[in-house]
């Protein structure tokens, strides 16, 4: 069941306060888990909602967004997004035919158009990537990781964030990478400068 903007308005609020009653430090207020946070039909009001109590209660803490980036394109959660201190942008791969392959998806999912809606963020996001292999993906081979780089210069991310698998998957026969083997494959974009976070 999808909470209101009411539910978790009164849910945060309830553990601001707590944390702050104990004296409980929080340095980010985040969104993500067991499902997409932009299908919310109140997500925009969620969002200003959630700045106004972390502006009330903890000014330093940070706001972020982890979301599959599909609804990027509408102008109500993109504008919700660029309140956030942090949006992150999530993209696996740099074509529609090799997203389905990784990320399966069950609607639409358009990778031009989600990087038409990166690039209207003017660098000011951070991309999410997670790296892998299985009988039919990739992420090192050079259909994915060239043309995948090229989407990263195209939208200049201030920071990407690159991961693998950490947890079972629910298809069978796919790989983790190694962070040295990580690093080696984005040392290209390293080199040029861009912040690159590398979580094996």
């Amino acid at each position: 069941m999808i909470p209101t903007a009411a539910e978790v308005r009164s849910a945060l609020e309830d553990k601001l306060q707590e944390c702050l009653l104990a004296g409980t430090p929080i340095d980010s207020i985040t969104f993500s888990g067991d499902g997409e946070p932009t299908l919310n039909p109140e997500f925009p009001r969620i969002i200003r909602d959630t700045i106004m109590l972390r502006d009330a209660f903890y000014p330093s803490a940070k706001v972020s967004i982890l979301t599959n980036a599909t609804r990027i394109g509408q102008p109500e959660v993109f504008e919700a997004l660029r309140l956030v201190d942090n949006p992150i942008l999530k993209l696996d791969a740099p074509t529609a035919e090799l997203a389905a392959r990784i990320n399966r998806p069950t609607g639409k999912y358009d990778v031009e158009e989600i990087v038409s809606g990166m690039e209207k963020f003017n660098g000011d996001f951070v991309m999410q990537t997670m790296f892998l292999r299985s009988s039919d993906f990739d992420s090192s081979s050079p259909e994915v990781l060239m043309p995948w780089m090229d989407i990263v210069r195209k939208v200049h991310p201030r920071e990407i964030m690159v991961y693998t698998i950490d947890r079972p998957t629910p298809a069978t026969g796919m790989q983790k990478f190694t962070e040295a083997e990580m690093r080696e494959l984005v040392r290209p974009l390293i080199e040029e400068g861009y912040v690159i976070q590398i979580k094996g």
